[in-house]
């Protein structure tokens, strides 16, 4: 098992489209791992970083300094070549970069009243889109090519979001999702499906995306609490589950692909059947709602992303016996963990520290 260490705290952190390399982000430069082997890949210190975004496993990254020195300023986006060193591209603009996400066809910057939207080869300029005021740079962004979406808040005052077509170029829907401003939004890797979470933090909301209909509502707590960060599981046809850090310290987990509640009916079953069901309580049962208690000490930010899902079935019914998944955690204080999880047919949920290291 690697075992880096530094005194620097995290300043960034990003996983590549399939989870399988991880970058941070520090006061000293930016580093990029193996997420399997915790092997470091790659390391460059030359100062300070607030946004390091990869291209799956390609060489290309797009960096974004914390403005500690003039030639790291945070208006500049660089595209750079880790193999040879070298700066492909630099992009300037009149005010701070605060979110740049890819696919293999767009390069998406988010600034705090607009989003530029690039040909990623060209870096040709496709759409520039204006925003409500943005200054935490949220946004959520699928790297389906079929179904490639971009999400933004469309308002300040209450949680709605913005999806748009950045490959059609056009405004695919609205989706009003809370009554208090949006603090955090996921789409799954699919783009069919995107989570939200406002400032209030109690509730998570799913919609398809396709008809911008609320799909499931679920409680993560009772009290407010910043919600860090969302994602869904990387299942190839399905987000089975959905995990959401918060400040509170633990890891909230909903299971979206279990058909066994006893007030499902069976034609309900399968994931579909449950997530459309003919009527839509605004709160699912707690029995699909499970806690990683104390993962992170309170209030520190933390980065995280369930990959390897592996669904086990009944080979003569097809019923969902099991869901094994690895969840892996990167904290704002240097550390990297890997929790293992598994959740049976029953939807009771076991699961345990994989491994731990400092970043």
């Amino acid at each position: 098992m690697a075992n880096h260490s530094s005194s620097s705290s995290i300043l960034c952190a990003s996983f590549n489209q399939d989870f399988s390399y991880f970058a941070v982000g520090t006061r000293d430069g930016f580093r990029i791992f193996d997420t399997n082997t915790g092997k470091l890949c790659y390391e460059r210190a030359v100062g300070a970083f607030v946004i390091v975004e990869m291209l799956f496993s390609s060489s290309l990254l797009a960096i974004v300094g914390a403005g500690d020195q003039p030639s790291l300023s945070p208006r500049r986006l660089c595209l750079f070549n880790k193999i040879t060193g070298a700066a492909l591209k630099e992009l300037n603009f009149l005010t701070s970069i605060l979110a740049v996400r890819m696919n293999r066809q767009r390069l998406v910057v988010i600034l705090q009243d607009k989003a530029y939207v690039y040909e990623i080869n060209s870096l040709s300029i496709v759409d520039i889109i204006d925003t409500v005021p943005n200054i935490k740079g949220i946004c959520a962004f699928s790297p389906c090519l079929d179904a490639c979406y971009l999400a933004l808040p469309a308002s300040t005052t209450k949680g709605s979001a913005l999806l748009y077509n950045v490959m059609n170029r056009h405004l695919h829907c609205e989706i009003d999702a809370h009554r208090s401003p949006l603090a955090a939004m996921a789409l799954s890797s699919n783009g069919m499906y995107i989570a939200t979470a406002s400032e209030q933090g109690t509730i998570i909301r799913v919609h398809l995306v396709s008809d911008a209909t609320k799909s499931y509502s679920f409680r993560r707590g009772t009290y407010p609490s910043t919600i860090f960060s969302l994602t869904f599981g990387p299942s190839k046809q399905l987000p089975d589950i959905l995990a959401a850090s918060s400040s509170s310290g633990s890891i909230h987990l909903f299971t979206l692909g279990f058909a066994s509640h006893p007030s499902r009916s069976k034609s309900s079953s399968g994931f579909l059947g449950s997530i459309i069901p003919g009527a839509v309580s605004d709160v699912l049962d707690p029995a699909y709602h499970h806690v990683l208690h104390n993962t992170v000490p309170a209030g520190v930010k933390s980065y995280i992303v369930i990959r390897k899902v592996e669904n086990l079935t009944n080979s003569s019914s097809s019923e969902l016996l099991a869901c094994r998944a690895i969840l892996s955690v990167i904290t704002s204080n240097g550390f990297f963990k890997e929790y293992n999880l598994s959740i049976n047919a029953r939807n009771e949920l076991s699961w345990a520290l994989g491994r731990e290291f400092n970043l």
